[in-house]
């Protein structure tokens, strides 16, 4: 072996290593977790959260009170998601999160009720099977089946077909090149709330640069959608477009 083999050989294993260490922290339950929780890769970056549950309160015989449930003082672990690093990296610049617990609250339900829609169509399809075979019914499933689907459509009737980031009301320079393509408002939603994406992301698979600028009009128009899907109307400024 060659002295360039070699260190084309170390610099891989450097690479490696690194690699696996960064999944390994990732999957490392954050600090104040309980000892029971693994180290689980697959389970991907977490936070630690307080699990409270809502008790009589003592001193007042006819209310209740929060009170923190934690197993011997340690915390739970939940999965991270794109707006748990929103917040964080707004922490770390010591700026609020970038949107509200009700837009977070919105985005998450709606992630929530089309993973769980997706995962229940191939339930479905197996109930239709027994179904037809005279094994059961399966009515209370389906109903449940179809009411996800319907507050589904309500929220993404809410979302609209609107353009987050239309082509024509920037300039060329501004937004990346001729090649850039407008980002409507439902593929900017679906893309962070759904599949957990970045703002410069959707910048990036659209054509647009990822300058600070294009990113805080994502910013903008995602609030916009999540406004619109907790039932408030949201009219867009067309000035907040132009650059």
């Amino acid at each position: 072996m060659t002295v360039i083999d070699r260190q084309a050989a170390n610099t891989r294993s450097r690479e490696e290593r690194a690699r696996m260490e960064a999944i390994l922290a990732r999957a490392t339950p954050a600090e104040g977790c309980g000892p029971a929780i693994p180290v689980a890769p697959a389970r991907g970056a977490c936070r630690s959260v307080t699990p409270q549950s809502m008790v009589p309160d003592a001193k007042d015989r006819t209310g209740w009170k929060a009170e923190e449930m934690g197993w011997r003082g340690f915390k739970a672990a939940a999965a991270m998601d794109v707006f748990d690093t929103l917040a964080m990296n707004a922490a770390r610049r010591k700026q609020p999160p970038p949107f509200s617990k009700g837009q977070v609250t919105v985005a998450r339900l709606y992630r929530d009720l089309v993973e769980r829609h997706d995962a229940g169509g191939m339930k479905l399809a197996s109930l239709e099977g027994r179904v037809a075979s005279g094994s059961g019914t399966g009515g209370d499933f389906m109903d449940a089946f179809l009411a996800e689907g319907d507050a589904i459509k309500r929220l993404r009737s809410l979302i609209g077909t609107g353009v987050a980031m239309p082509v024509r009301r920037v300039r060329p320079g501004a937004r990346g090149g001729k090649g850039a393509r407008a980002i409507l408002d439902r593929d900017l939603a679906d893309a962070v709330c759904l599949h957990g994406r970045s703002f410069r992301w959707v910048l990036r698979k659209h054509g647009w640069s990822e300058g600070e600028k294009n990113v805080v009009r994502c910013v903008a128009a995602l609030r916009d959608c999540l406004d619109r899907m907790q039932g408030y109307p949201v009219t867009r400024k067309n000035s907040s477009l132009t650059a």
